[in-house]
């Protein structure tokens, strides 16, 4: 099942714990979930907090959750031990199908992956860049991090990740990132020691996800292995560029070989002298070695998770306080009032309050606009001139003639006690299936425009008319029984 040559390193490398490891990949992989600490329910309380998980499991029944819906679904959810808000679910659960998976109320992400954002430790009001950001969980995670406040520049080099990448920081309810499909050394380019913070979780040749991804085997050679490693040290020239003095920089892989993981971090404090790696504290990851080292690895055989390998590095040097560095590109511009056509009119009508990315006392919110589309970006954007961009920011709707049409992404980041009218739907209820499928249904109140939300969290927009809730639920997401 395995490749030869990767069996064979593997023994090297592991000497009496290879028959462990080779059993682990013979095993299921794990299943985890993270709740979403970003999505904020009727109640004032956030996702993580309405699953009133207070201790490492939470078994079915017992008081807390959001609603039965949650309890009857998951069954039982225990901590993943080296992130919060990380929960193991159960084999027989299928997280992906409820509507919470749909209201961003969490994320499906692979237990391991999980602990590199932890290692950014990212803080609100930073310039962070996750550079190959695709299909999302690590850059959702810095968000919640964050919390509304700073710029999150979240890249993908290929286009439909980018894409896929652009729909999780959607469903997530993200406000201030930005998704591009650029080259690293185009964003080199343009932003020279600009950034805090930056993630590379480099492609790699997939060792770690063999268990969870048989394709991958198929896909290994050492000739990958080494394109790999040649293609990472591309990469991460192009972080190092884009630093800050006194910048943080984590490197990543979901792979086991030397070649992409601590040969490659070897070779590149080489060439940047000015780089010096940061200890990692084992023992927050459970695992047996324990103490601090310069690496973190992530083995089957020892947590339950995948392969992962992670460094941390610090640049050199501080940045002065007050003082930070702009982007080739300047600071973006942004539209005038006149320019917003119906999208104050729609705010009085609909909003009691606009999910604005948190900048300075004195920023005001920043428009933008593509087309039709009316977009929010974070306060002091930079320009976005020469730059493919997917999503410049919290996309807010459509400009239509005479009227404004809200997106399904400006639903998805509001609060129920962002609307004037609300209308809450039960996980369990047949009515809730009847939405997600597109369907109307009958509704009395005043007309106008609703929040749909599912157990107090936000799900998608509704217009009720003459008694019925006309569906307004994106339908590329429409669910088909």
């Amino acid at each position: 099942m395995f490749p030869e040559q990767f069996l064979e390193r593997m023994q090297q490398m592991l000497g009496q714990e290879y028959n462990a490891f080779l059993e682990s990949l013979q095993g299921k992989p794990c299943q985890a979930l993270r709740l979403n600490s970003l999505k904020m329910g009727a109640d004032g309380r956030n996702a993580a907090e309405a699953f009133g998980i207070r201790d490492e499991t939470w078994e079915p029944g017992e008081s807390g959750g959001p609603g039965e819906g949650a309890v009857k679904s998951f069954a039982r959810l225990e901590r993943v031990p080296w992130t919060e808000n990380g929960y193991y679910y159960n084999e027989e659960a299928h997280p992906g199908r409820h509507p919470y998976h749909q209201a961003g109320l969490y994320y499906i992400q692979e237990p391991s992956a999980m602990a590199v954002a932890e290692l950014l430790e990212a803080q609100p009001g930073e310039r962070i860049l996750d550079l190959c950001a695709a299909p999302g969980g690590k850059a959702t995670r810095i968000a919640a991090e964050m919390k509304g406040q700073g710029f999150l520049l979240c890249n993908e080099i290929h286009l439909a990740r980018a894409r896929a990448l652009s729909e999780n920081i959607e469903r997530m309810g993200v406000v201030n990132a930005c998704v591009a499909n650029e080259q690293p050394g185009r964003l080199a380019e343009i932003f020279p020691g600009y950034f805090d913070r930056i993630l590379v979780d480099a492609p790699c040749s997939g060792e770690g996800m063999f268990r969870k991804n048989p394709e991958a085997c198929g896909e290994w050679s050492p000739e990958n292995v080494a394109m790999c490693a040649e293609r990472q040290k591309e990469i991460l020239d192009c972080a190092a560029r884009m630093l800050r003095p006194g910048g943080r920089l984590v490197y990543s892989t979901c792979t086991f070989a030397p070649e992409e993981n601590e040969e490659t971090i070897s070779s590149f404090t080489e060439r940047w002298g000015e780089y010096e790696m940061v200890s990692i504290d084992r023992k927050r990851f459970g695992l047996p070695d324990g103490g601090e080292g310069p690496y973190l690895r992530l083995w089957p055989h020892r947590i339950r998770g995948e392969g992962h390998f992670a460094a941390v590095l610090k640049k050199a040097g501080d940045q002065e306080p007050g003082c930070r560095r702009g982007s080739g590109n300047g600071v973006l511009k942004g539209l005038g009032e006149r320019e917003l056509g119906e999208f104050p009119a729609f705010c009085r009508e609909a909003l009691l309050r606009m999910p604005v990315p948190e900048g300075k006392e004195d920023s005001r919110p920043l428009f933008l606009r593509f087309g039709d589309n009316l977009y929010l970006a974070p306060p002091e954007m930079p320009g976005l001139e020469g730059l493919k961009v997917v999503r410049p920011g919290l996309h807010l709707g459509e400009l239509k003639k005479n009227r404004f049409q809200p997106s399904h992404a400006l639903a998805l980041a509001m609060s129920p006690r962002d609307a004037v009218h609300v209308w809450n739907l039960r996980a369990e209820d047949e009515e809730t299936a009847v939405y997600l499928n597109g369907q109307t249904f009958p509704a009395q109140g005043e007309k106008g425009w609703y929040l749909i939300c599912v157990d107090g969290f936000s799900l998608g927009w509704g217009k009720l008319s003459a008694g019925i809730m006309k569906n307004h639920y994106p339908r590329g997401l429409r669910s088909v029984r």
